[in-house]
């Protein structure tokens, strides 16, 4: 199967834009809207935090009932979380102003936020704006929309790729928005997907919680999982293809190209962490079982340590077999080999004698690493995606409310 891939978004039979409506102090695009011109199935994963921002509740809910929708409207600025009823309330009356401005039930549309927590919803300003957008969506506007959902982002996410199958053009395509907060437990930040296929909302979820197994939820930032983390999926079946079924050739091309679509966007946010200044791949090997791959991958990546000695260039391995000691995994320290880059340091357990420092911290300084860790135990692996912990991300952080 060849790919097309782009940087834009235009998917056939899918209007988008987003506006400035007043919530962010600094007057950039706070609101956005992503309509399918039909009914369109949808798929959805969302955060395992247990405090929850209503907008995450309510579209759960109406993904989970199999029901067509026919729009997304997203606020940043205001994450509408632990405001109590007063929150739940301005959710539905976005809701319901959004769908009454686009012609269209308000069970078919969902709601997304982000930004600050605790802070009430100012849907005064939402609801004047949102007459204006819906009136300025277009096939082109995908770059808008993508605008209207960052928060602390230096900059816009967009993906998207074209392929064939069996005759027709099918096209993915999306945006997605994360900088901070960002922690391998679902969905890890808001991401907006969208297809001309013709897929089951059913098959769809299972195709989009595989790519997300495999590509958003390999990121991490801080550890820290947002109250207001979702990723959507929504299928209109313009490409006139027939339906694609589990286990065809058609879903595994369909499962490739959108898994190359989530992976893409999934790197964009770890590039544009807070403060980060490296993309760091941390691949575990020779493990047991996936699972144990994965645990100990999320330690290393997580580990205030061992990111702060990447954003030093310190080629401190130490940190990394504590990281792992740590874990919860049994693990055999003297199999253990570590490597920078392709650079073998660690052998055994024990570090080699001739490595050339100069020429390690070389590498170090690379805006890509990667972290090869392998345990000698096993052919399973899996890899996670990080980045360093800078000066910045503790300044970003420090003023985030003020």
């Amino acid at each position: 199967m060849k790919l097309k891939n782009s940087k834009s978004v235009q998917v056939p039979g899918f209007k988008a834009g987003g506006i400035a409506c007043g919530i962010k102090k600094n007057g950039t695009k706070d609101l956005t809207l992503i309509v399918s011109d039909t009914p369109a199935a949808c798929a959805g994963v969302f955060t395992l935090n247990e405090v929850r921002a209503p907008s995450v509740v309510l579209s759960e809910k109406m993904v989970k009932s199999g029901k067509p929708i026919r729009a997304v409207v997203v606020n940043s600025g205001n994450a509408n979380a632990c405001t109590g009823k007063a929150g739940a309330d301005n959710c539905h009356t976005v809701l319901k102003e959004t769908s009454l401005q686009l012609g269209v039930r308000d069970e078919e549309v969902l709601m997304a936020s982000t930004g600050v927590i605790g802070v009430p919803l100012p849907v005064e300003k939402i609801t004047r704006g949102i007459p204006h957008l819906a009136r300025h969506v277009s096939a082109s506007r995908w770059s808008y929309a993508a605008e209207g959902i960052l928060t602390t982002d230096l900059v816009a996410k967009m993906k998207s790729v074209e392929f064939t199958c069996a005759g027709k053009k099918i096209v993915i395509g999306g945006i997605a928005k994360g900088s901070g907060m960002i922690a391998p437990n679902m969905a890890t930040m808001l991401g907006f997907l969208a297809t001309n296929a013709r897929v089951s909302a059913k098959v769809l979820q299972e195709a989009l919680e595989i790519a997300v197994g495999d590509t958003f939820n390999r990121i991490t930032v801080d550890g820290e999982c947002s109250t207001n983390d979702m990723v959507l999926l929504m299928a209109n079946g313009k490409a006139g293809n027939d339906e694609i079924k589990p286990g065809s050739k058609a879903f595994q091309e369909f499962l490739e190209a959108l898994t190359v679509v989530c992976r893409d966007l999934a790197f964009m946010i770890v590039k544009d962490g807070e403060g980060a200044t490296r993309f760091v791949t941390i691949q575990v090997r020779g493990a047991k079982s996936r699972n144990d791959a994965e645990v100990l991958g999320k330690r290393v990546a997580n580990s205030m340590l061992v990111k702060t000695a990447l954003f030093g260039a310190d080629p401190n391995w130490g940190r990394i077999m504590g990281a792992l000691g740590d874990a919860g995994v049994a693990i055999k320290p003297e199999k253990v080999d570590i490597a920078f880059n392709g650079m073998t340091i660690v052998q055994d357990g024990s570090p080699l004698e001739d490595i050339s420092l100069a020429k390690l911290r070389k590498k170090m300084k690379c805006r890509e690493v990667e972290i090869t860790i392998d345990l000698n135990l096993g052919k399973a692996q899996c890899p996670t995606y990080t980045c360093d912990l800078s000066y910045d991300y503790v300044r970003i952080n420090a003023e985030y409310t003020t």
